[in-house]
C-alpha cells in the first residue's frame, strides 16, 4: 500500500465504491476524505510588511508586468497554460535574482524588466526542480545529502580499520584502493546504447556492492559499508540511532517522506519526485538564515496526494523559518494552502501575460475574471473542507 519495501502489491481494483470502502488503500482514504490536505487556519502576511518587487517585465508575452512577492510567505503563481507564469518567475525573477545575488555574468540573462526592489532582503535564491541528483550510478542520496562522509569516517575509525591503516578514501567508490576496480565503484557495468537509454548490468566481480573483499571485511554491528548503503533510510536511522551526525542527515530524508529509499540507491533509479525531495532534504539539513527564496515549478507533477501532503509540510516548514517559497502550480490542493496567490492570464499566449488577480486565496475567489478563483471557490466553500 505504501512505497518501496512496503509497496509492490495491488491493494484494490474495481469500481470507485470498491476503492472508497477499502481500508488499506491510501487513495481510497483521500477520496473518502478520511485523509485530506488541510486549509490553514490563517494566512501569513508579508514578514515586516516587506515585499520583493520586479517592475516592467516584458519578456515573451508579458505586458509590462509589475510583480510583488511577500517575503516570509508561501506564494502560488497560477494561471492557464501559456499565461506567462514561467516567463515571469523562472526566466525573469529567478534569473534576475541569481545574477544579482551571485554577481556572476555567466548566469542566464533574465528576460527584460525595468526595476527591482527588495533584493537586499534576500541572501540566497534556490530553484528546486525534478532534474536528477546525478547522472551516473555512483551518485546516490547519501553522497548528495552529505550523509556518506560521516558514514565513511565512522568505518575509518573502527579498530580493525585502524589496525590495517585504512584512510577515508578506502571506503570511497570514487578513488582506487577500496572500490571494486572491475566496475570502478559503480556496482554495475554500463552499456551505452547510443539511440536508446543506457543498460546497467550488475557487476559480476563485486555483485553490486561496489567494494573489494578487503574493504567489506570491515564491519560495524556485523554490517559492512555495502550493507549500510543497501539499508533503507528508515533502517539506517535505527542502525545509527546513537551516532547523531549520521542519524541527523538520514532523518532529513525521512522527514520528506523518503524513508523507504535505499541509502546508497543509484541516482539513475530515482523518479523526478524523489530527486526533488532529496534536494529539499539537503536544504532542510542546512542552517537556515531565514532570508532564502525557494522557487519550484509544478512540484506536484507525478505525485500522489499523500506525497503532496508531505511536500507541503516541508515547504511550509521553510516559510515558518522565515524563508520565502514561490511555487508555480495548477494543483488546487497546493493553491488552497498558499498565503498569497498571483494569478496570471486571463488566457494563454497573446491573450495572457497579465496579472489578473493577486492576494489571499479568499480574495482570488471573488475575482470574476480569474479561472483559478472560480475553481478555488468550490474547494474553499465545500461543506467537507477541513481546517488545520
Amino acid at each position: 500500500p505504501e512505497a518501496g519495501n512496503n509497496g509492490g502489491q495491488v491493494v484494490v481494483q474495481g469500481s470507485d465504491n470498491d476503492v472508497l470502502k477499502n481500508e488499506v488503500s491510501i487513495t481510497g482514504k483521500y477520496l473518502s476524505y478520511k485523509k485530506f490536505i488541510p486549509i490553514p487556519k490563517k494566512r501569513r502576511l508579508a514578514k515586516n510588511g516587506r515585499f520583493l518587487e520586479i517592475n516592467g517585465a516584458t519578456g515573451n508575452n508579458l505586458n509590462n508586468v509589475n510583480l510583488k512577492i511577500p517575503l516570509g510567505s508561501f506564494t502560488c503563481v497560477t494561471g492557464v497554460s501559456g499565461s506567462g507564469k514561467s516567463t515571469l518567475i523562472l526566466q525573469t525573477l529567478y534569473n534576475a535574482l541569481n545574477l544579482t545575488l551571485n554577481n556572476n555574468k555567466s548566469r542566464k540573462i533574465p528576460k527584460p524588466f525595468k526595476g527591482f526592489k527588495g533584493t537586499e532582503l534576500i541572501d540566497k535564491v534556490i530553484d528546486i526542480d525534478q532534474s536528477p541528483i546525478g547522472r551516473t550510478p555512483r551518485s546516490n542520496p547519501a553522497t548528495y545529502t552529505g550523509a556518506f562522509g560521516p558514514i565513511r569516517d565512522w568505518f575509518t575509525g573502527l579498530p580493525e580499520s585502524k589496525n590495517r591503516g585504512y584512510k577515508p578514501g578506502r571506503f570511497s567508490f570514487n578513488v582506487k584502493g577500496g572500490r571494486c576496480e572491475a566496475c570502478e565503484g559503480d556496482g554495475v557495468i554500463t552499456y551505452e546504447m547510443h539511440f536508446l537509454p543506457d543498460v546497467y548490468i550488475t557487476c559480476d566481480e563485486c555483485k553490486g556492492t561496489r567494494y573489494n573483499r578487503e574493504t567489506l571485511e570491515i564491519k560495524f554491528k556485523e554490517k559492512s559499508i555495502a550493507d549500510v548503503l543497501s539499508m533503507t533510510v528508515d533502517e539506517g536511522c535505527d542502525f545509527f540511532e546513537n551516532i547523531s551526525n549520521i542519524r541527523t542527515k538520514l532523518l532529513t530524508l525521512k522527514k520528506v517522506g523518503l524513508g523507504y529509499i535505499r541509502i546508497g540507491q543509484q541516482a539513475t533509479t530515482l523518479s523526478g519526485g524523489e530527486a526533488q525531495r532529496i534536494k529539499l532534504a539537503k536544504e532542510l539539513s542546512k542552517r537556515s538564515t531565514g532570508r532564502t527564496m525557494y522557487i519550484l515549478d509544478e512540484p506536484t507533477t507525478g505525485l500522489h496526494q499523500h506525497d503532496i501532503k508531505k511536500l507541503l509540510e516541508i515547504l511550509h516548514t521553510f516559510v515558518s523559518l522565515g524563508n520565502s517559497v514561490v511555487v508555480i502550480e495548477h494543483n488546487l490542493d497546493v493553491i488552497k494552502t498558499a498565503d498569497y496567490i498571483v494569478d496570471m492570464g486571463p488566457e494563454g499566449g497573446i491573450k495572457g501575460g497579465n496579472i489578473i488577480a493577486e492576494g489571499k486565496p479568499e480574495e482570488i475567489c471573488d475575482n470574476k475574471v480569474s479561472y483559478t478563483g472560480k475553481f478555488l471557490k468550490n474547494i474553499l466553500l465545500k461543506k467537507f473542507k477541513k481546517i488545520a
